[in-house]
């Protein structure tokens, strides 16, 4: 037999010993945590202990951390020993825990207090296969309020719908945030740019900006052009979203969302509906990014059109996350008072 003839053999191998070192890591994974949460079991089952509590008090996890390390080596810092007895309290049940997401995923989702937004973070984690670098940088820059007020209602249906499953993905606006936040471009806040400018940036960091889109989404190039009466007109980036099944066109604006933008973008998407689809694919969908989008302007530039158009602004630092929180909450209280 010639060499040719044995690589389908050896790629077969190949993927069977790939298959058992992914499932050796699960295993070991899933062990981890059970073990984490066990020790942080019995660290709360002798704190509830009266006389435990009274002899050792505040000191307890001082203590225990030093014993431990002497005798078991590392791994048994005073905080992470705060760590395994929070993910005790936080999921009392073992089973609850996702076996998709490391011990190190479960130390940042410990560090957020609401337990909705937790649940979130979660979810689509685990859905996304998010790094930790990459779950970090999604609590940090407030994904979870973003995601509810894209589209400025809020309501106690979408917050337990985002704890349960995370995003959706079932509708074009399920993708939508306000506002797409891109502070790994390094831009200062106020710093004039051109359209051009950071259509490249955005490109250069283009696997930062499909973690910031979400899930499914594959770039399919920029300045793509569309041919409309003889005249050339050119998409500034264009996307396709293999959940959705349909082509996500997006165009940069450096001003505020004006009536204009919507015609333009509904021209792109009936060019996409009629040139590019193919058979299986949903109609296209148009993000319009632009520096704001006062919601007057965006009911009459939107309201009507034939294709699904959308209008979002975006920033170039983290936003306060304290104040996103208190518009949720406020829009929250509002629909409590309707």
């Amino acid at each position: 037999m010639d060499n040719n003839g044995l690589q389908p053999i050896i790629n077969q191998i190949k993927a069977l010993m790939e298959a058992a070192r992914a499932g050796v890591a699960r295993d070991v994974n899933n062990a981890m945590l059970r073990y984490y949460w066990e020790v942080g079991h019995v660290i709360v089952e002798h704190e509830q202990d009266g006389e435990l509590k009274a002899k050792y008090g505040a000191r307890l996890l001082p203590e225990l951390s030093k014993r431990l390390t002497n005798e078991m080596g590392r791994g048994y810092s005073r905080s992470n020993l705060q760590n395994m007895r929070a993910l005790y309290r936080e999921y009392p049940i073992c089973q609850t825990l996702s076996g998709k997401l490391s011990w190190s995923h479960y130390i940042e989702l410990l560090a957020v207090p609401d337990a909705d937004a937790r649940s979130f973070y979660e979810q689509e984690c685990a859905n996304a296969r998010w790094s930790v670098k990459e779950l970090n940088r999604q609590i940090g820059t407030s994904l979870y309020e973003r995601l509810l007020l894209s589209d400025g209602k809020v309501n106690k249906e979408t917050v337990l719908s985002l704890a349960r499953q995370g995003v959706a993905m079932e509708q074009p606006q399920d993708m939508l945030k306000q506002p797409y936040v891109f502070e790994f471009l390094g831009v200062r806040e106020g710093k004039p740019l051109l359209e051009k400018d950071l259509e490249m940036k955005l490109i250069r960091h283009i696997e930062d900006f499909l973690l910031e889109l979400g899930r499914g989404f594959m770039f399919v190039g920029s300045q793509q052009r569309v041919t409309i009466g003889n005249q050339h007109y050119y998409v500034d980036m264009v996307f396709y979203n293999k959940i959705l099944k349909a082509y996500v066109l997006i165009d940069l604006k450096m001003t505020d969302l004006r009536i204009e933008h919507a015609g333009q973008m509904n021209a792109y998407l009936n060019y996409y509906a009629t040139e590019v689809n193919d058979e299986g694919d949903n109609p296209p969908v148009g993000i319009i990014l632009c520096k704001t989008n006062r919601d007057i302007v965006a009911e009459y530039a939107l309201g009507g059109l034939s294709h699904q158009v959308f209008a979002s602004s975006y920033v170039y630092y983290i936003p306060d996350k304290e104040q996103l929180v208190n518009e949720v909450k406020g829009l929250l209280e509002q629909e409590k008072g309707e």
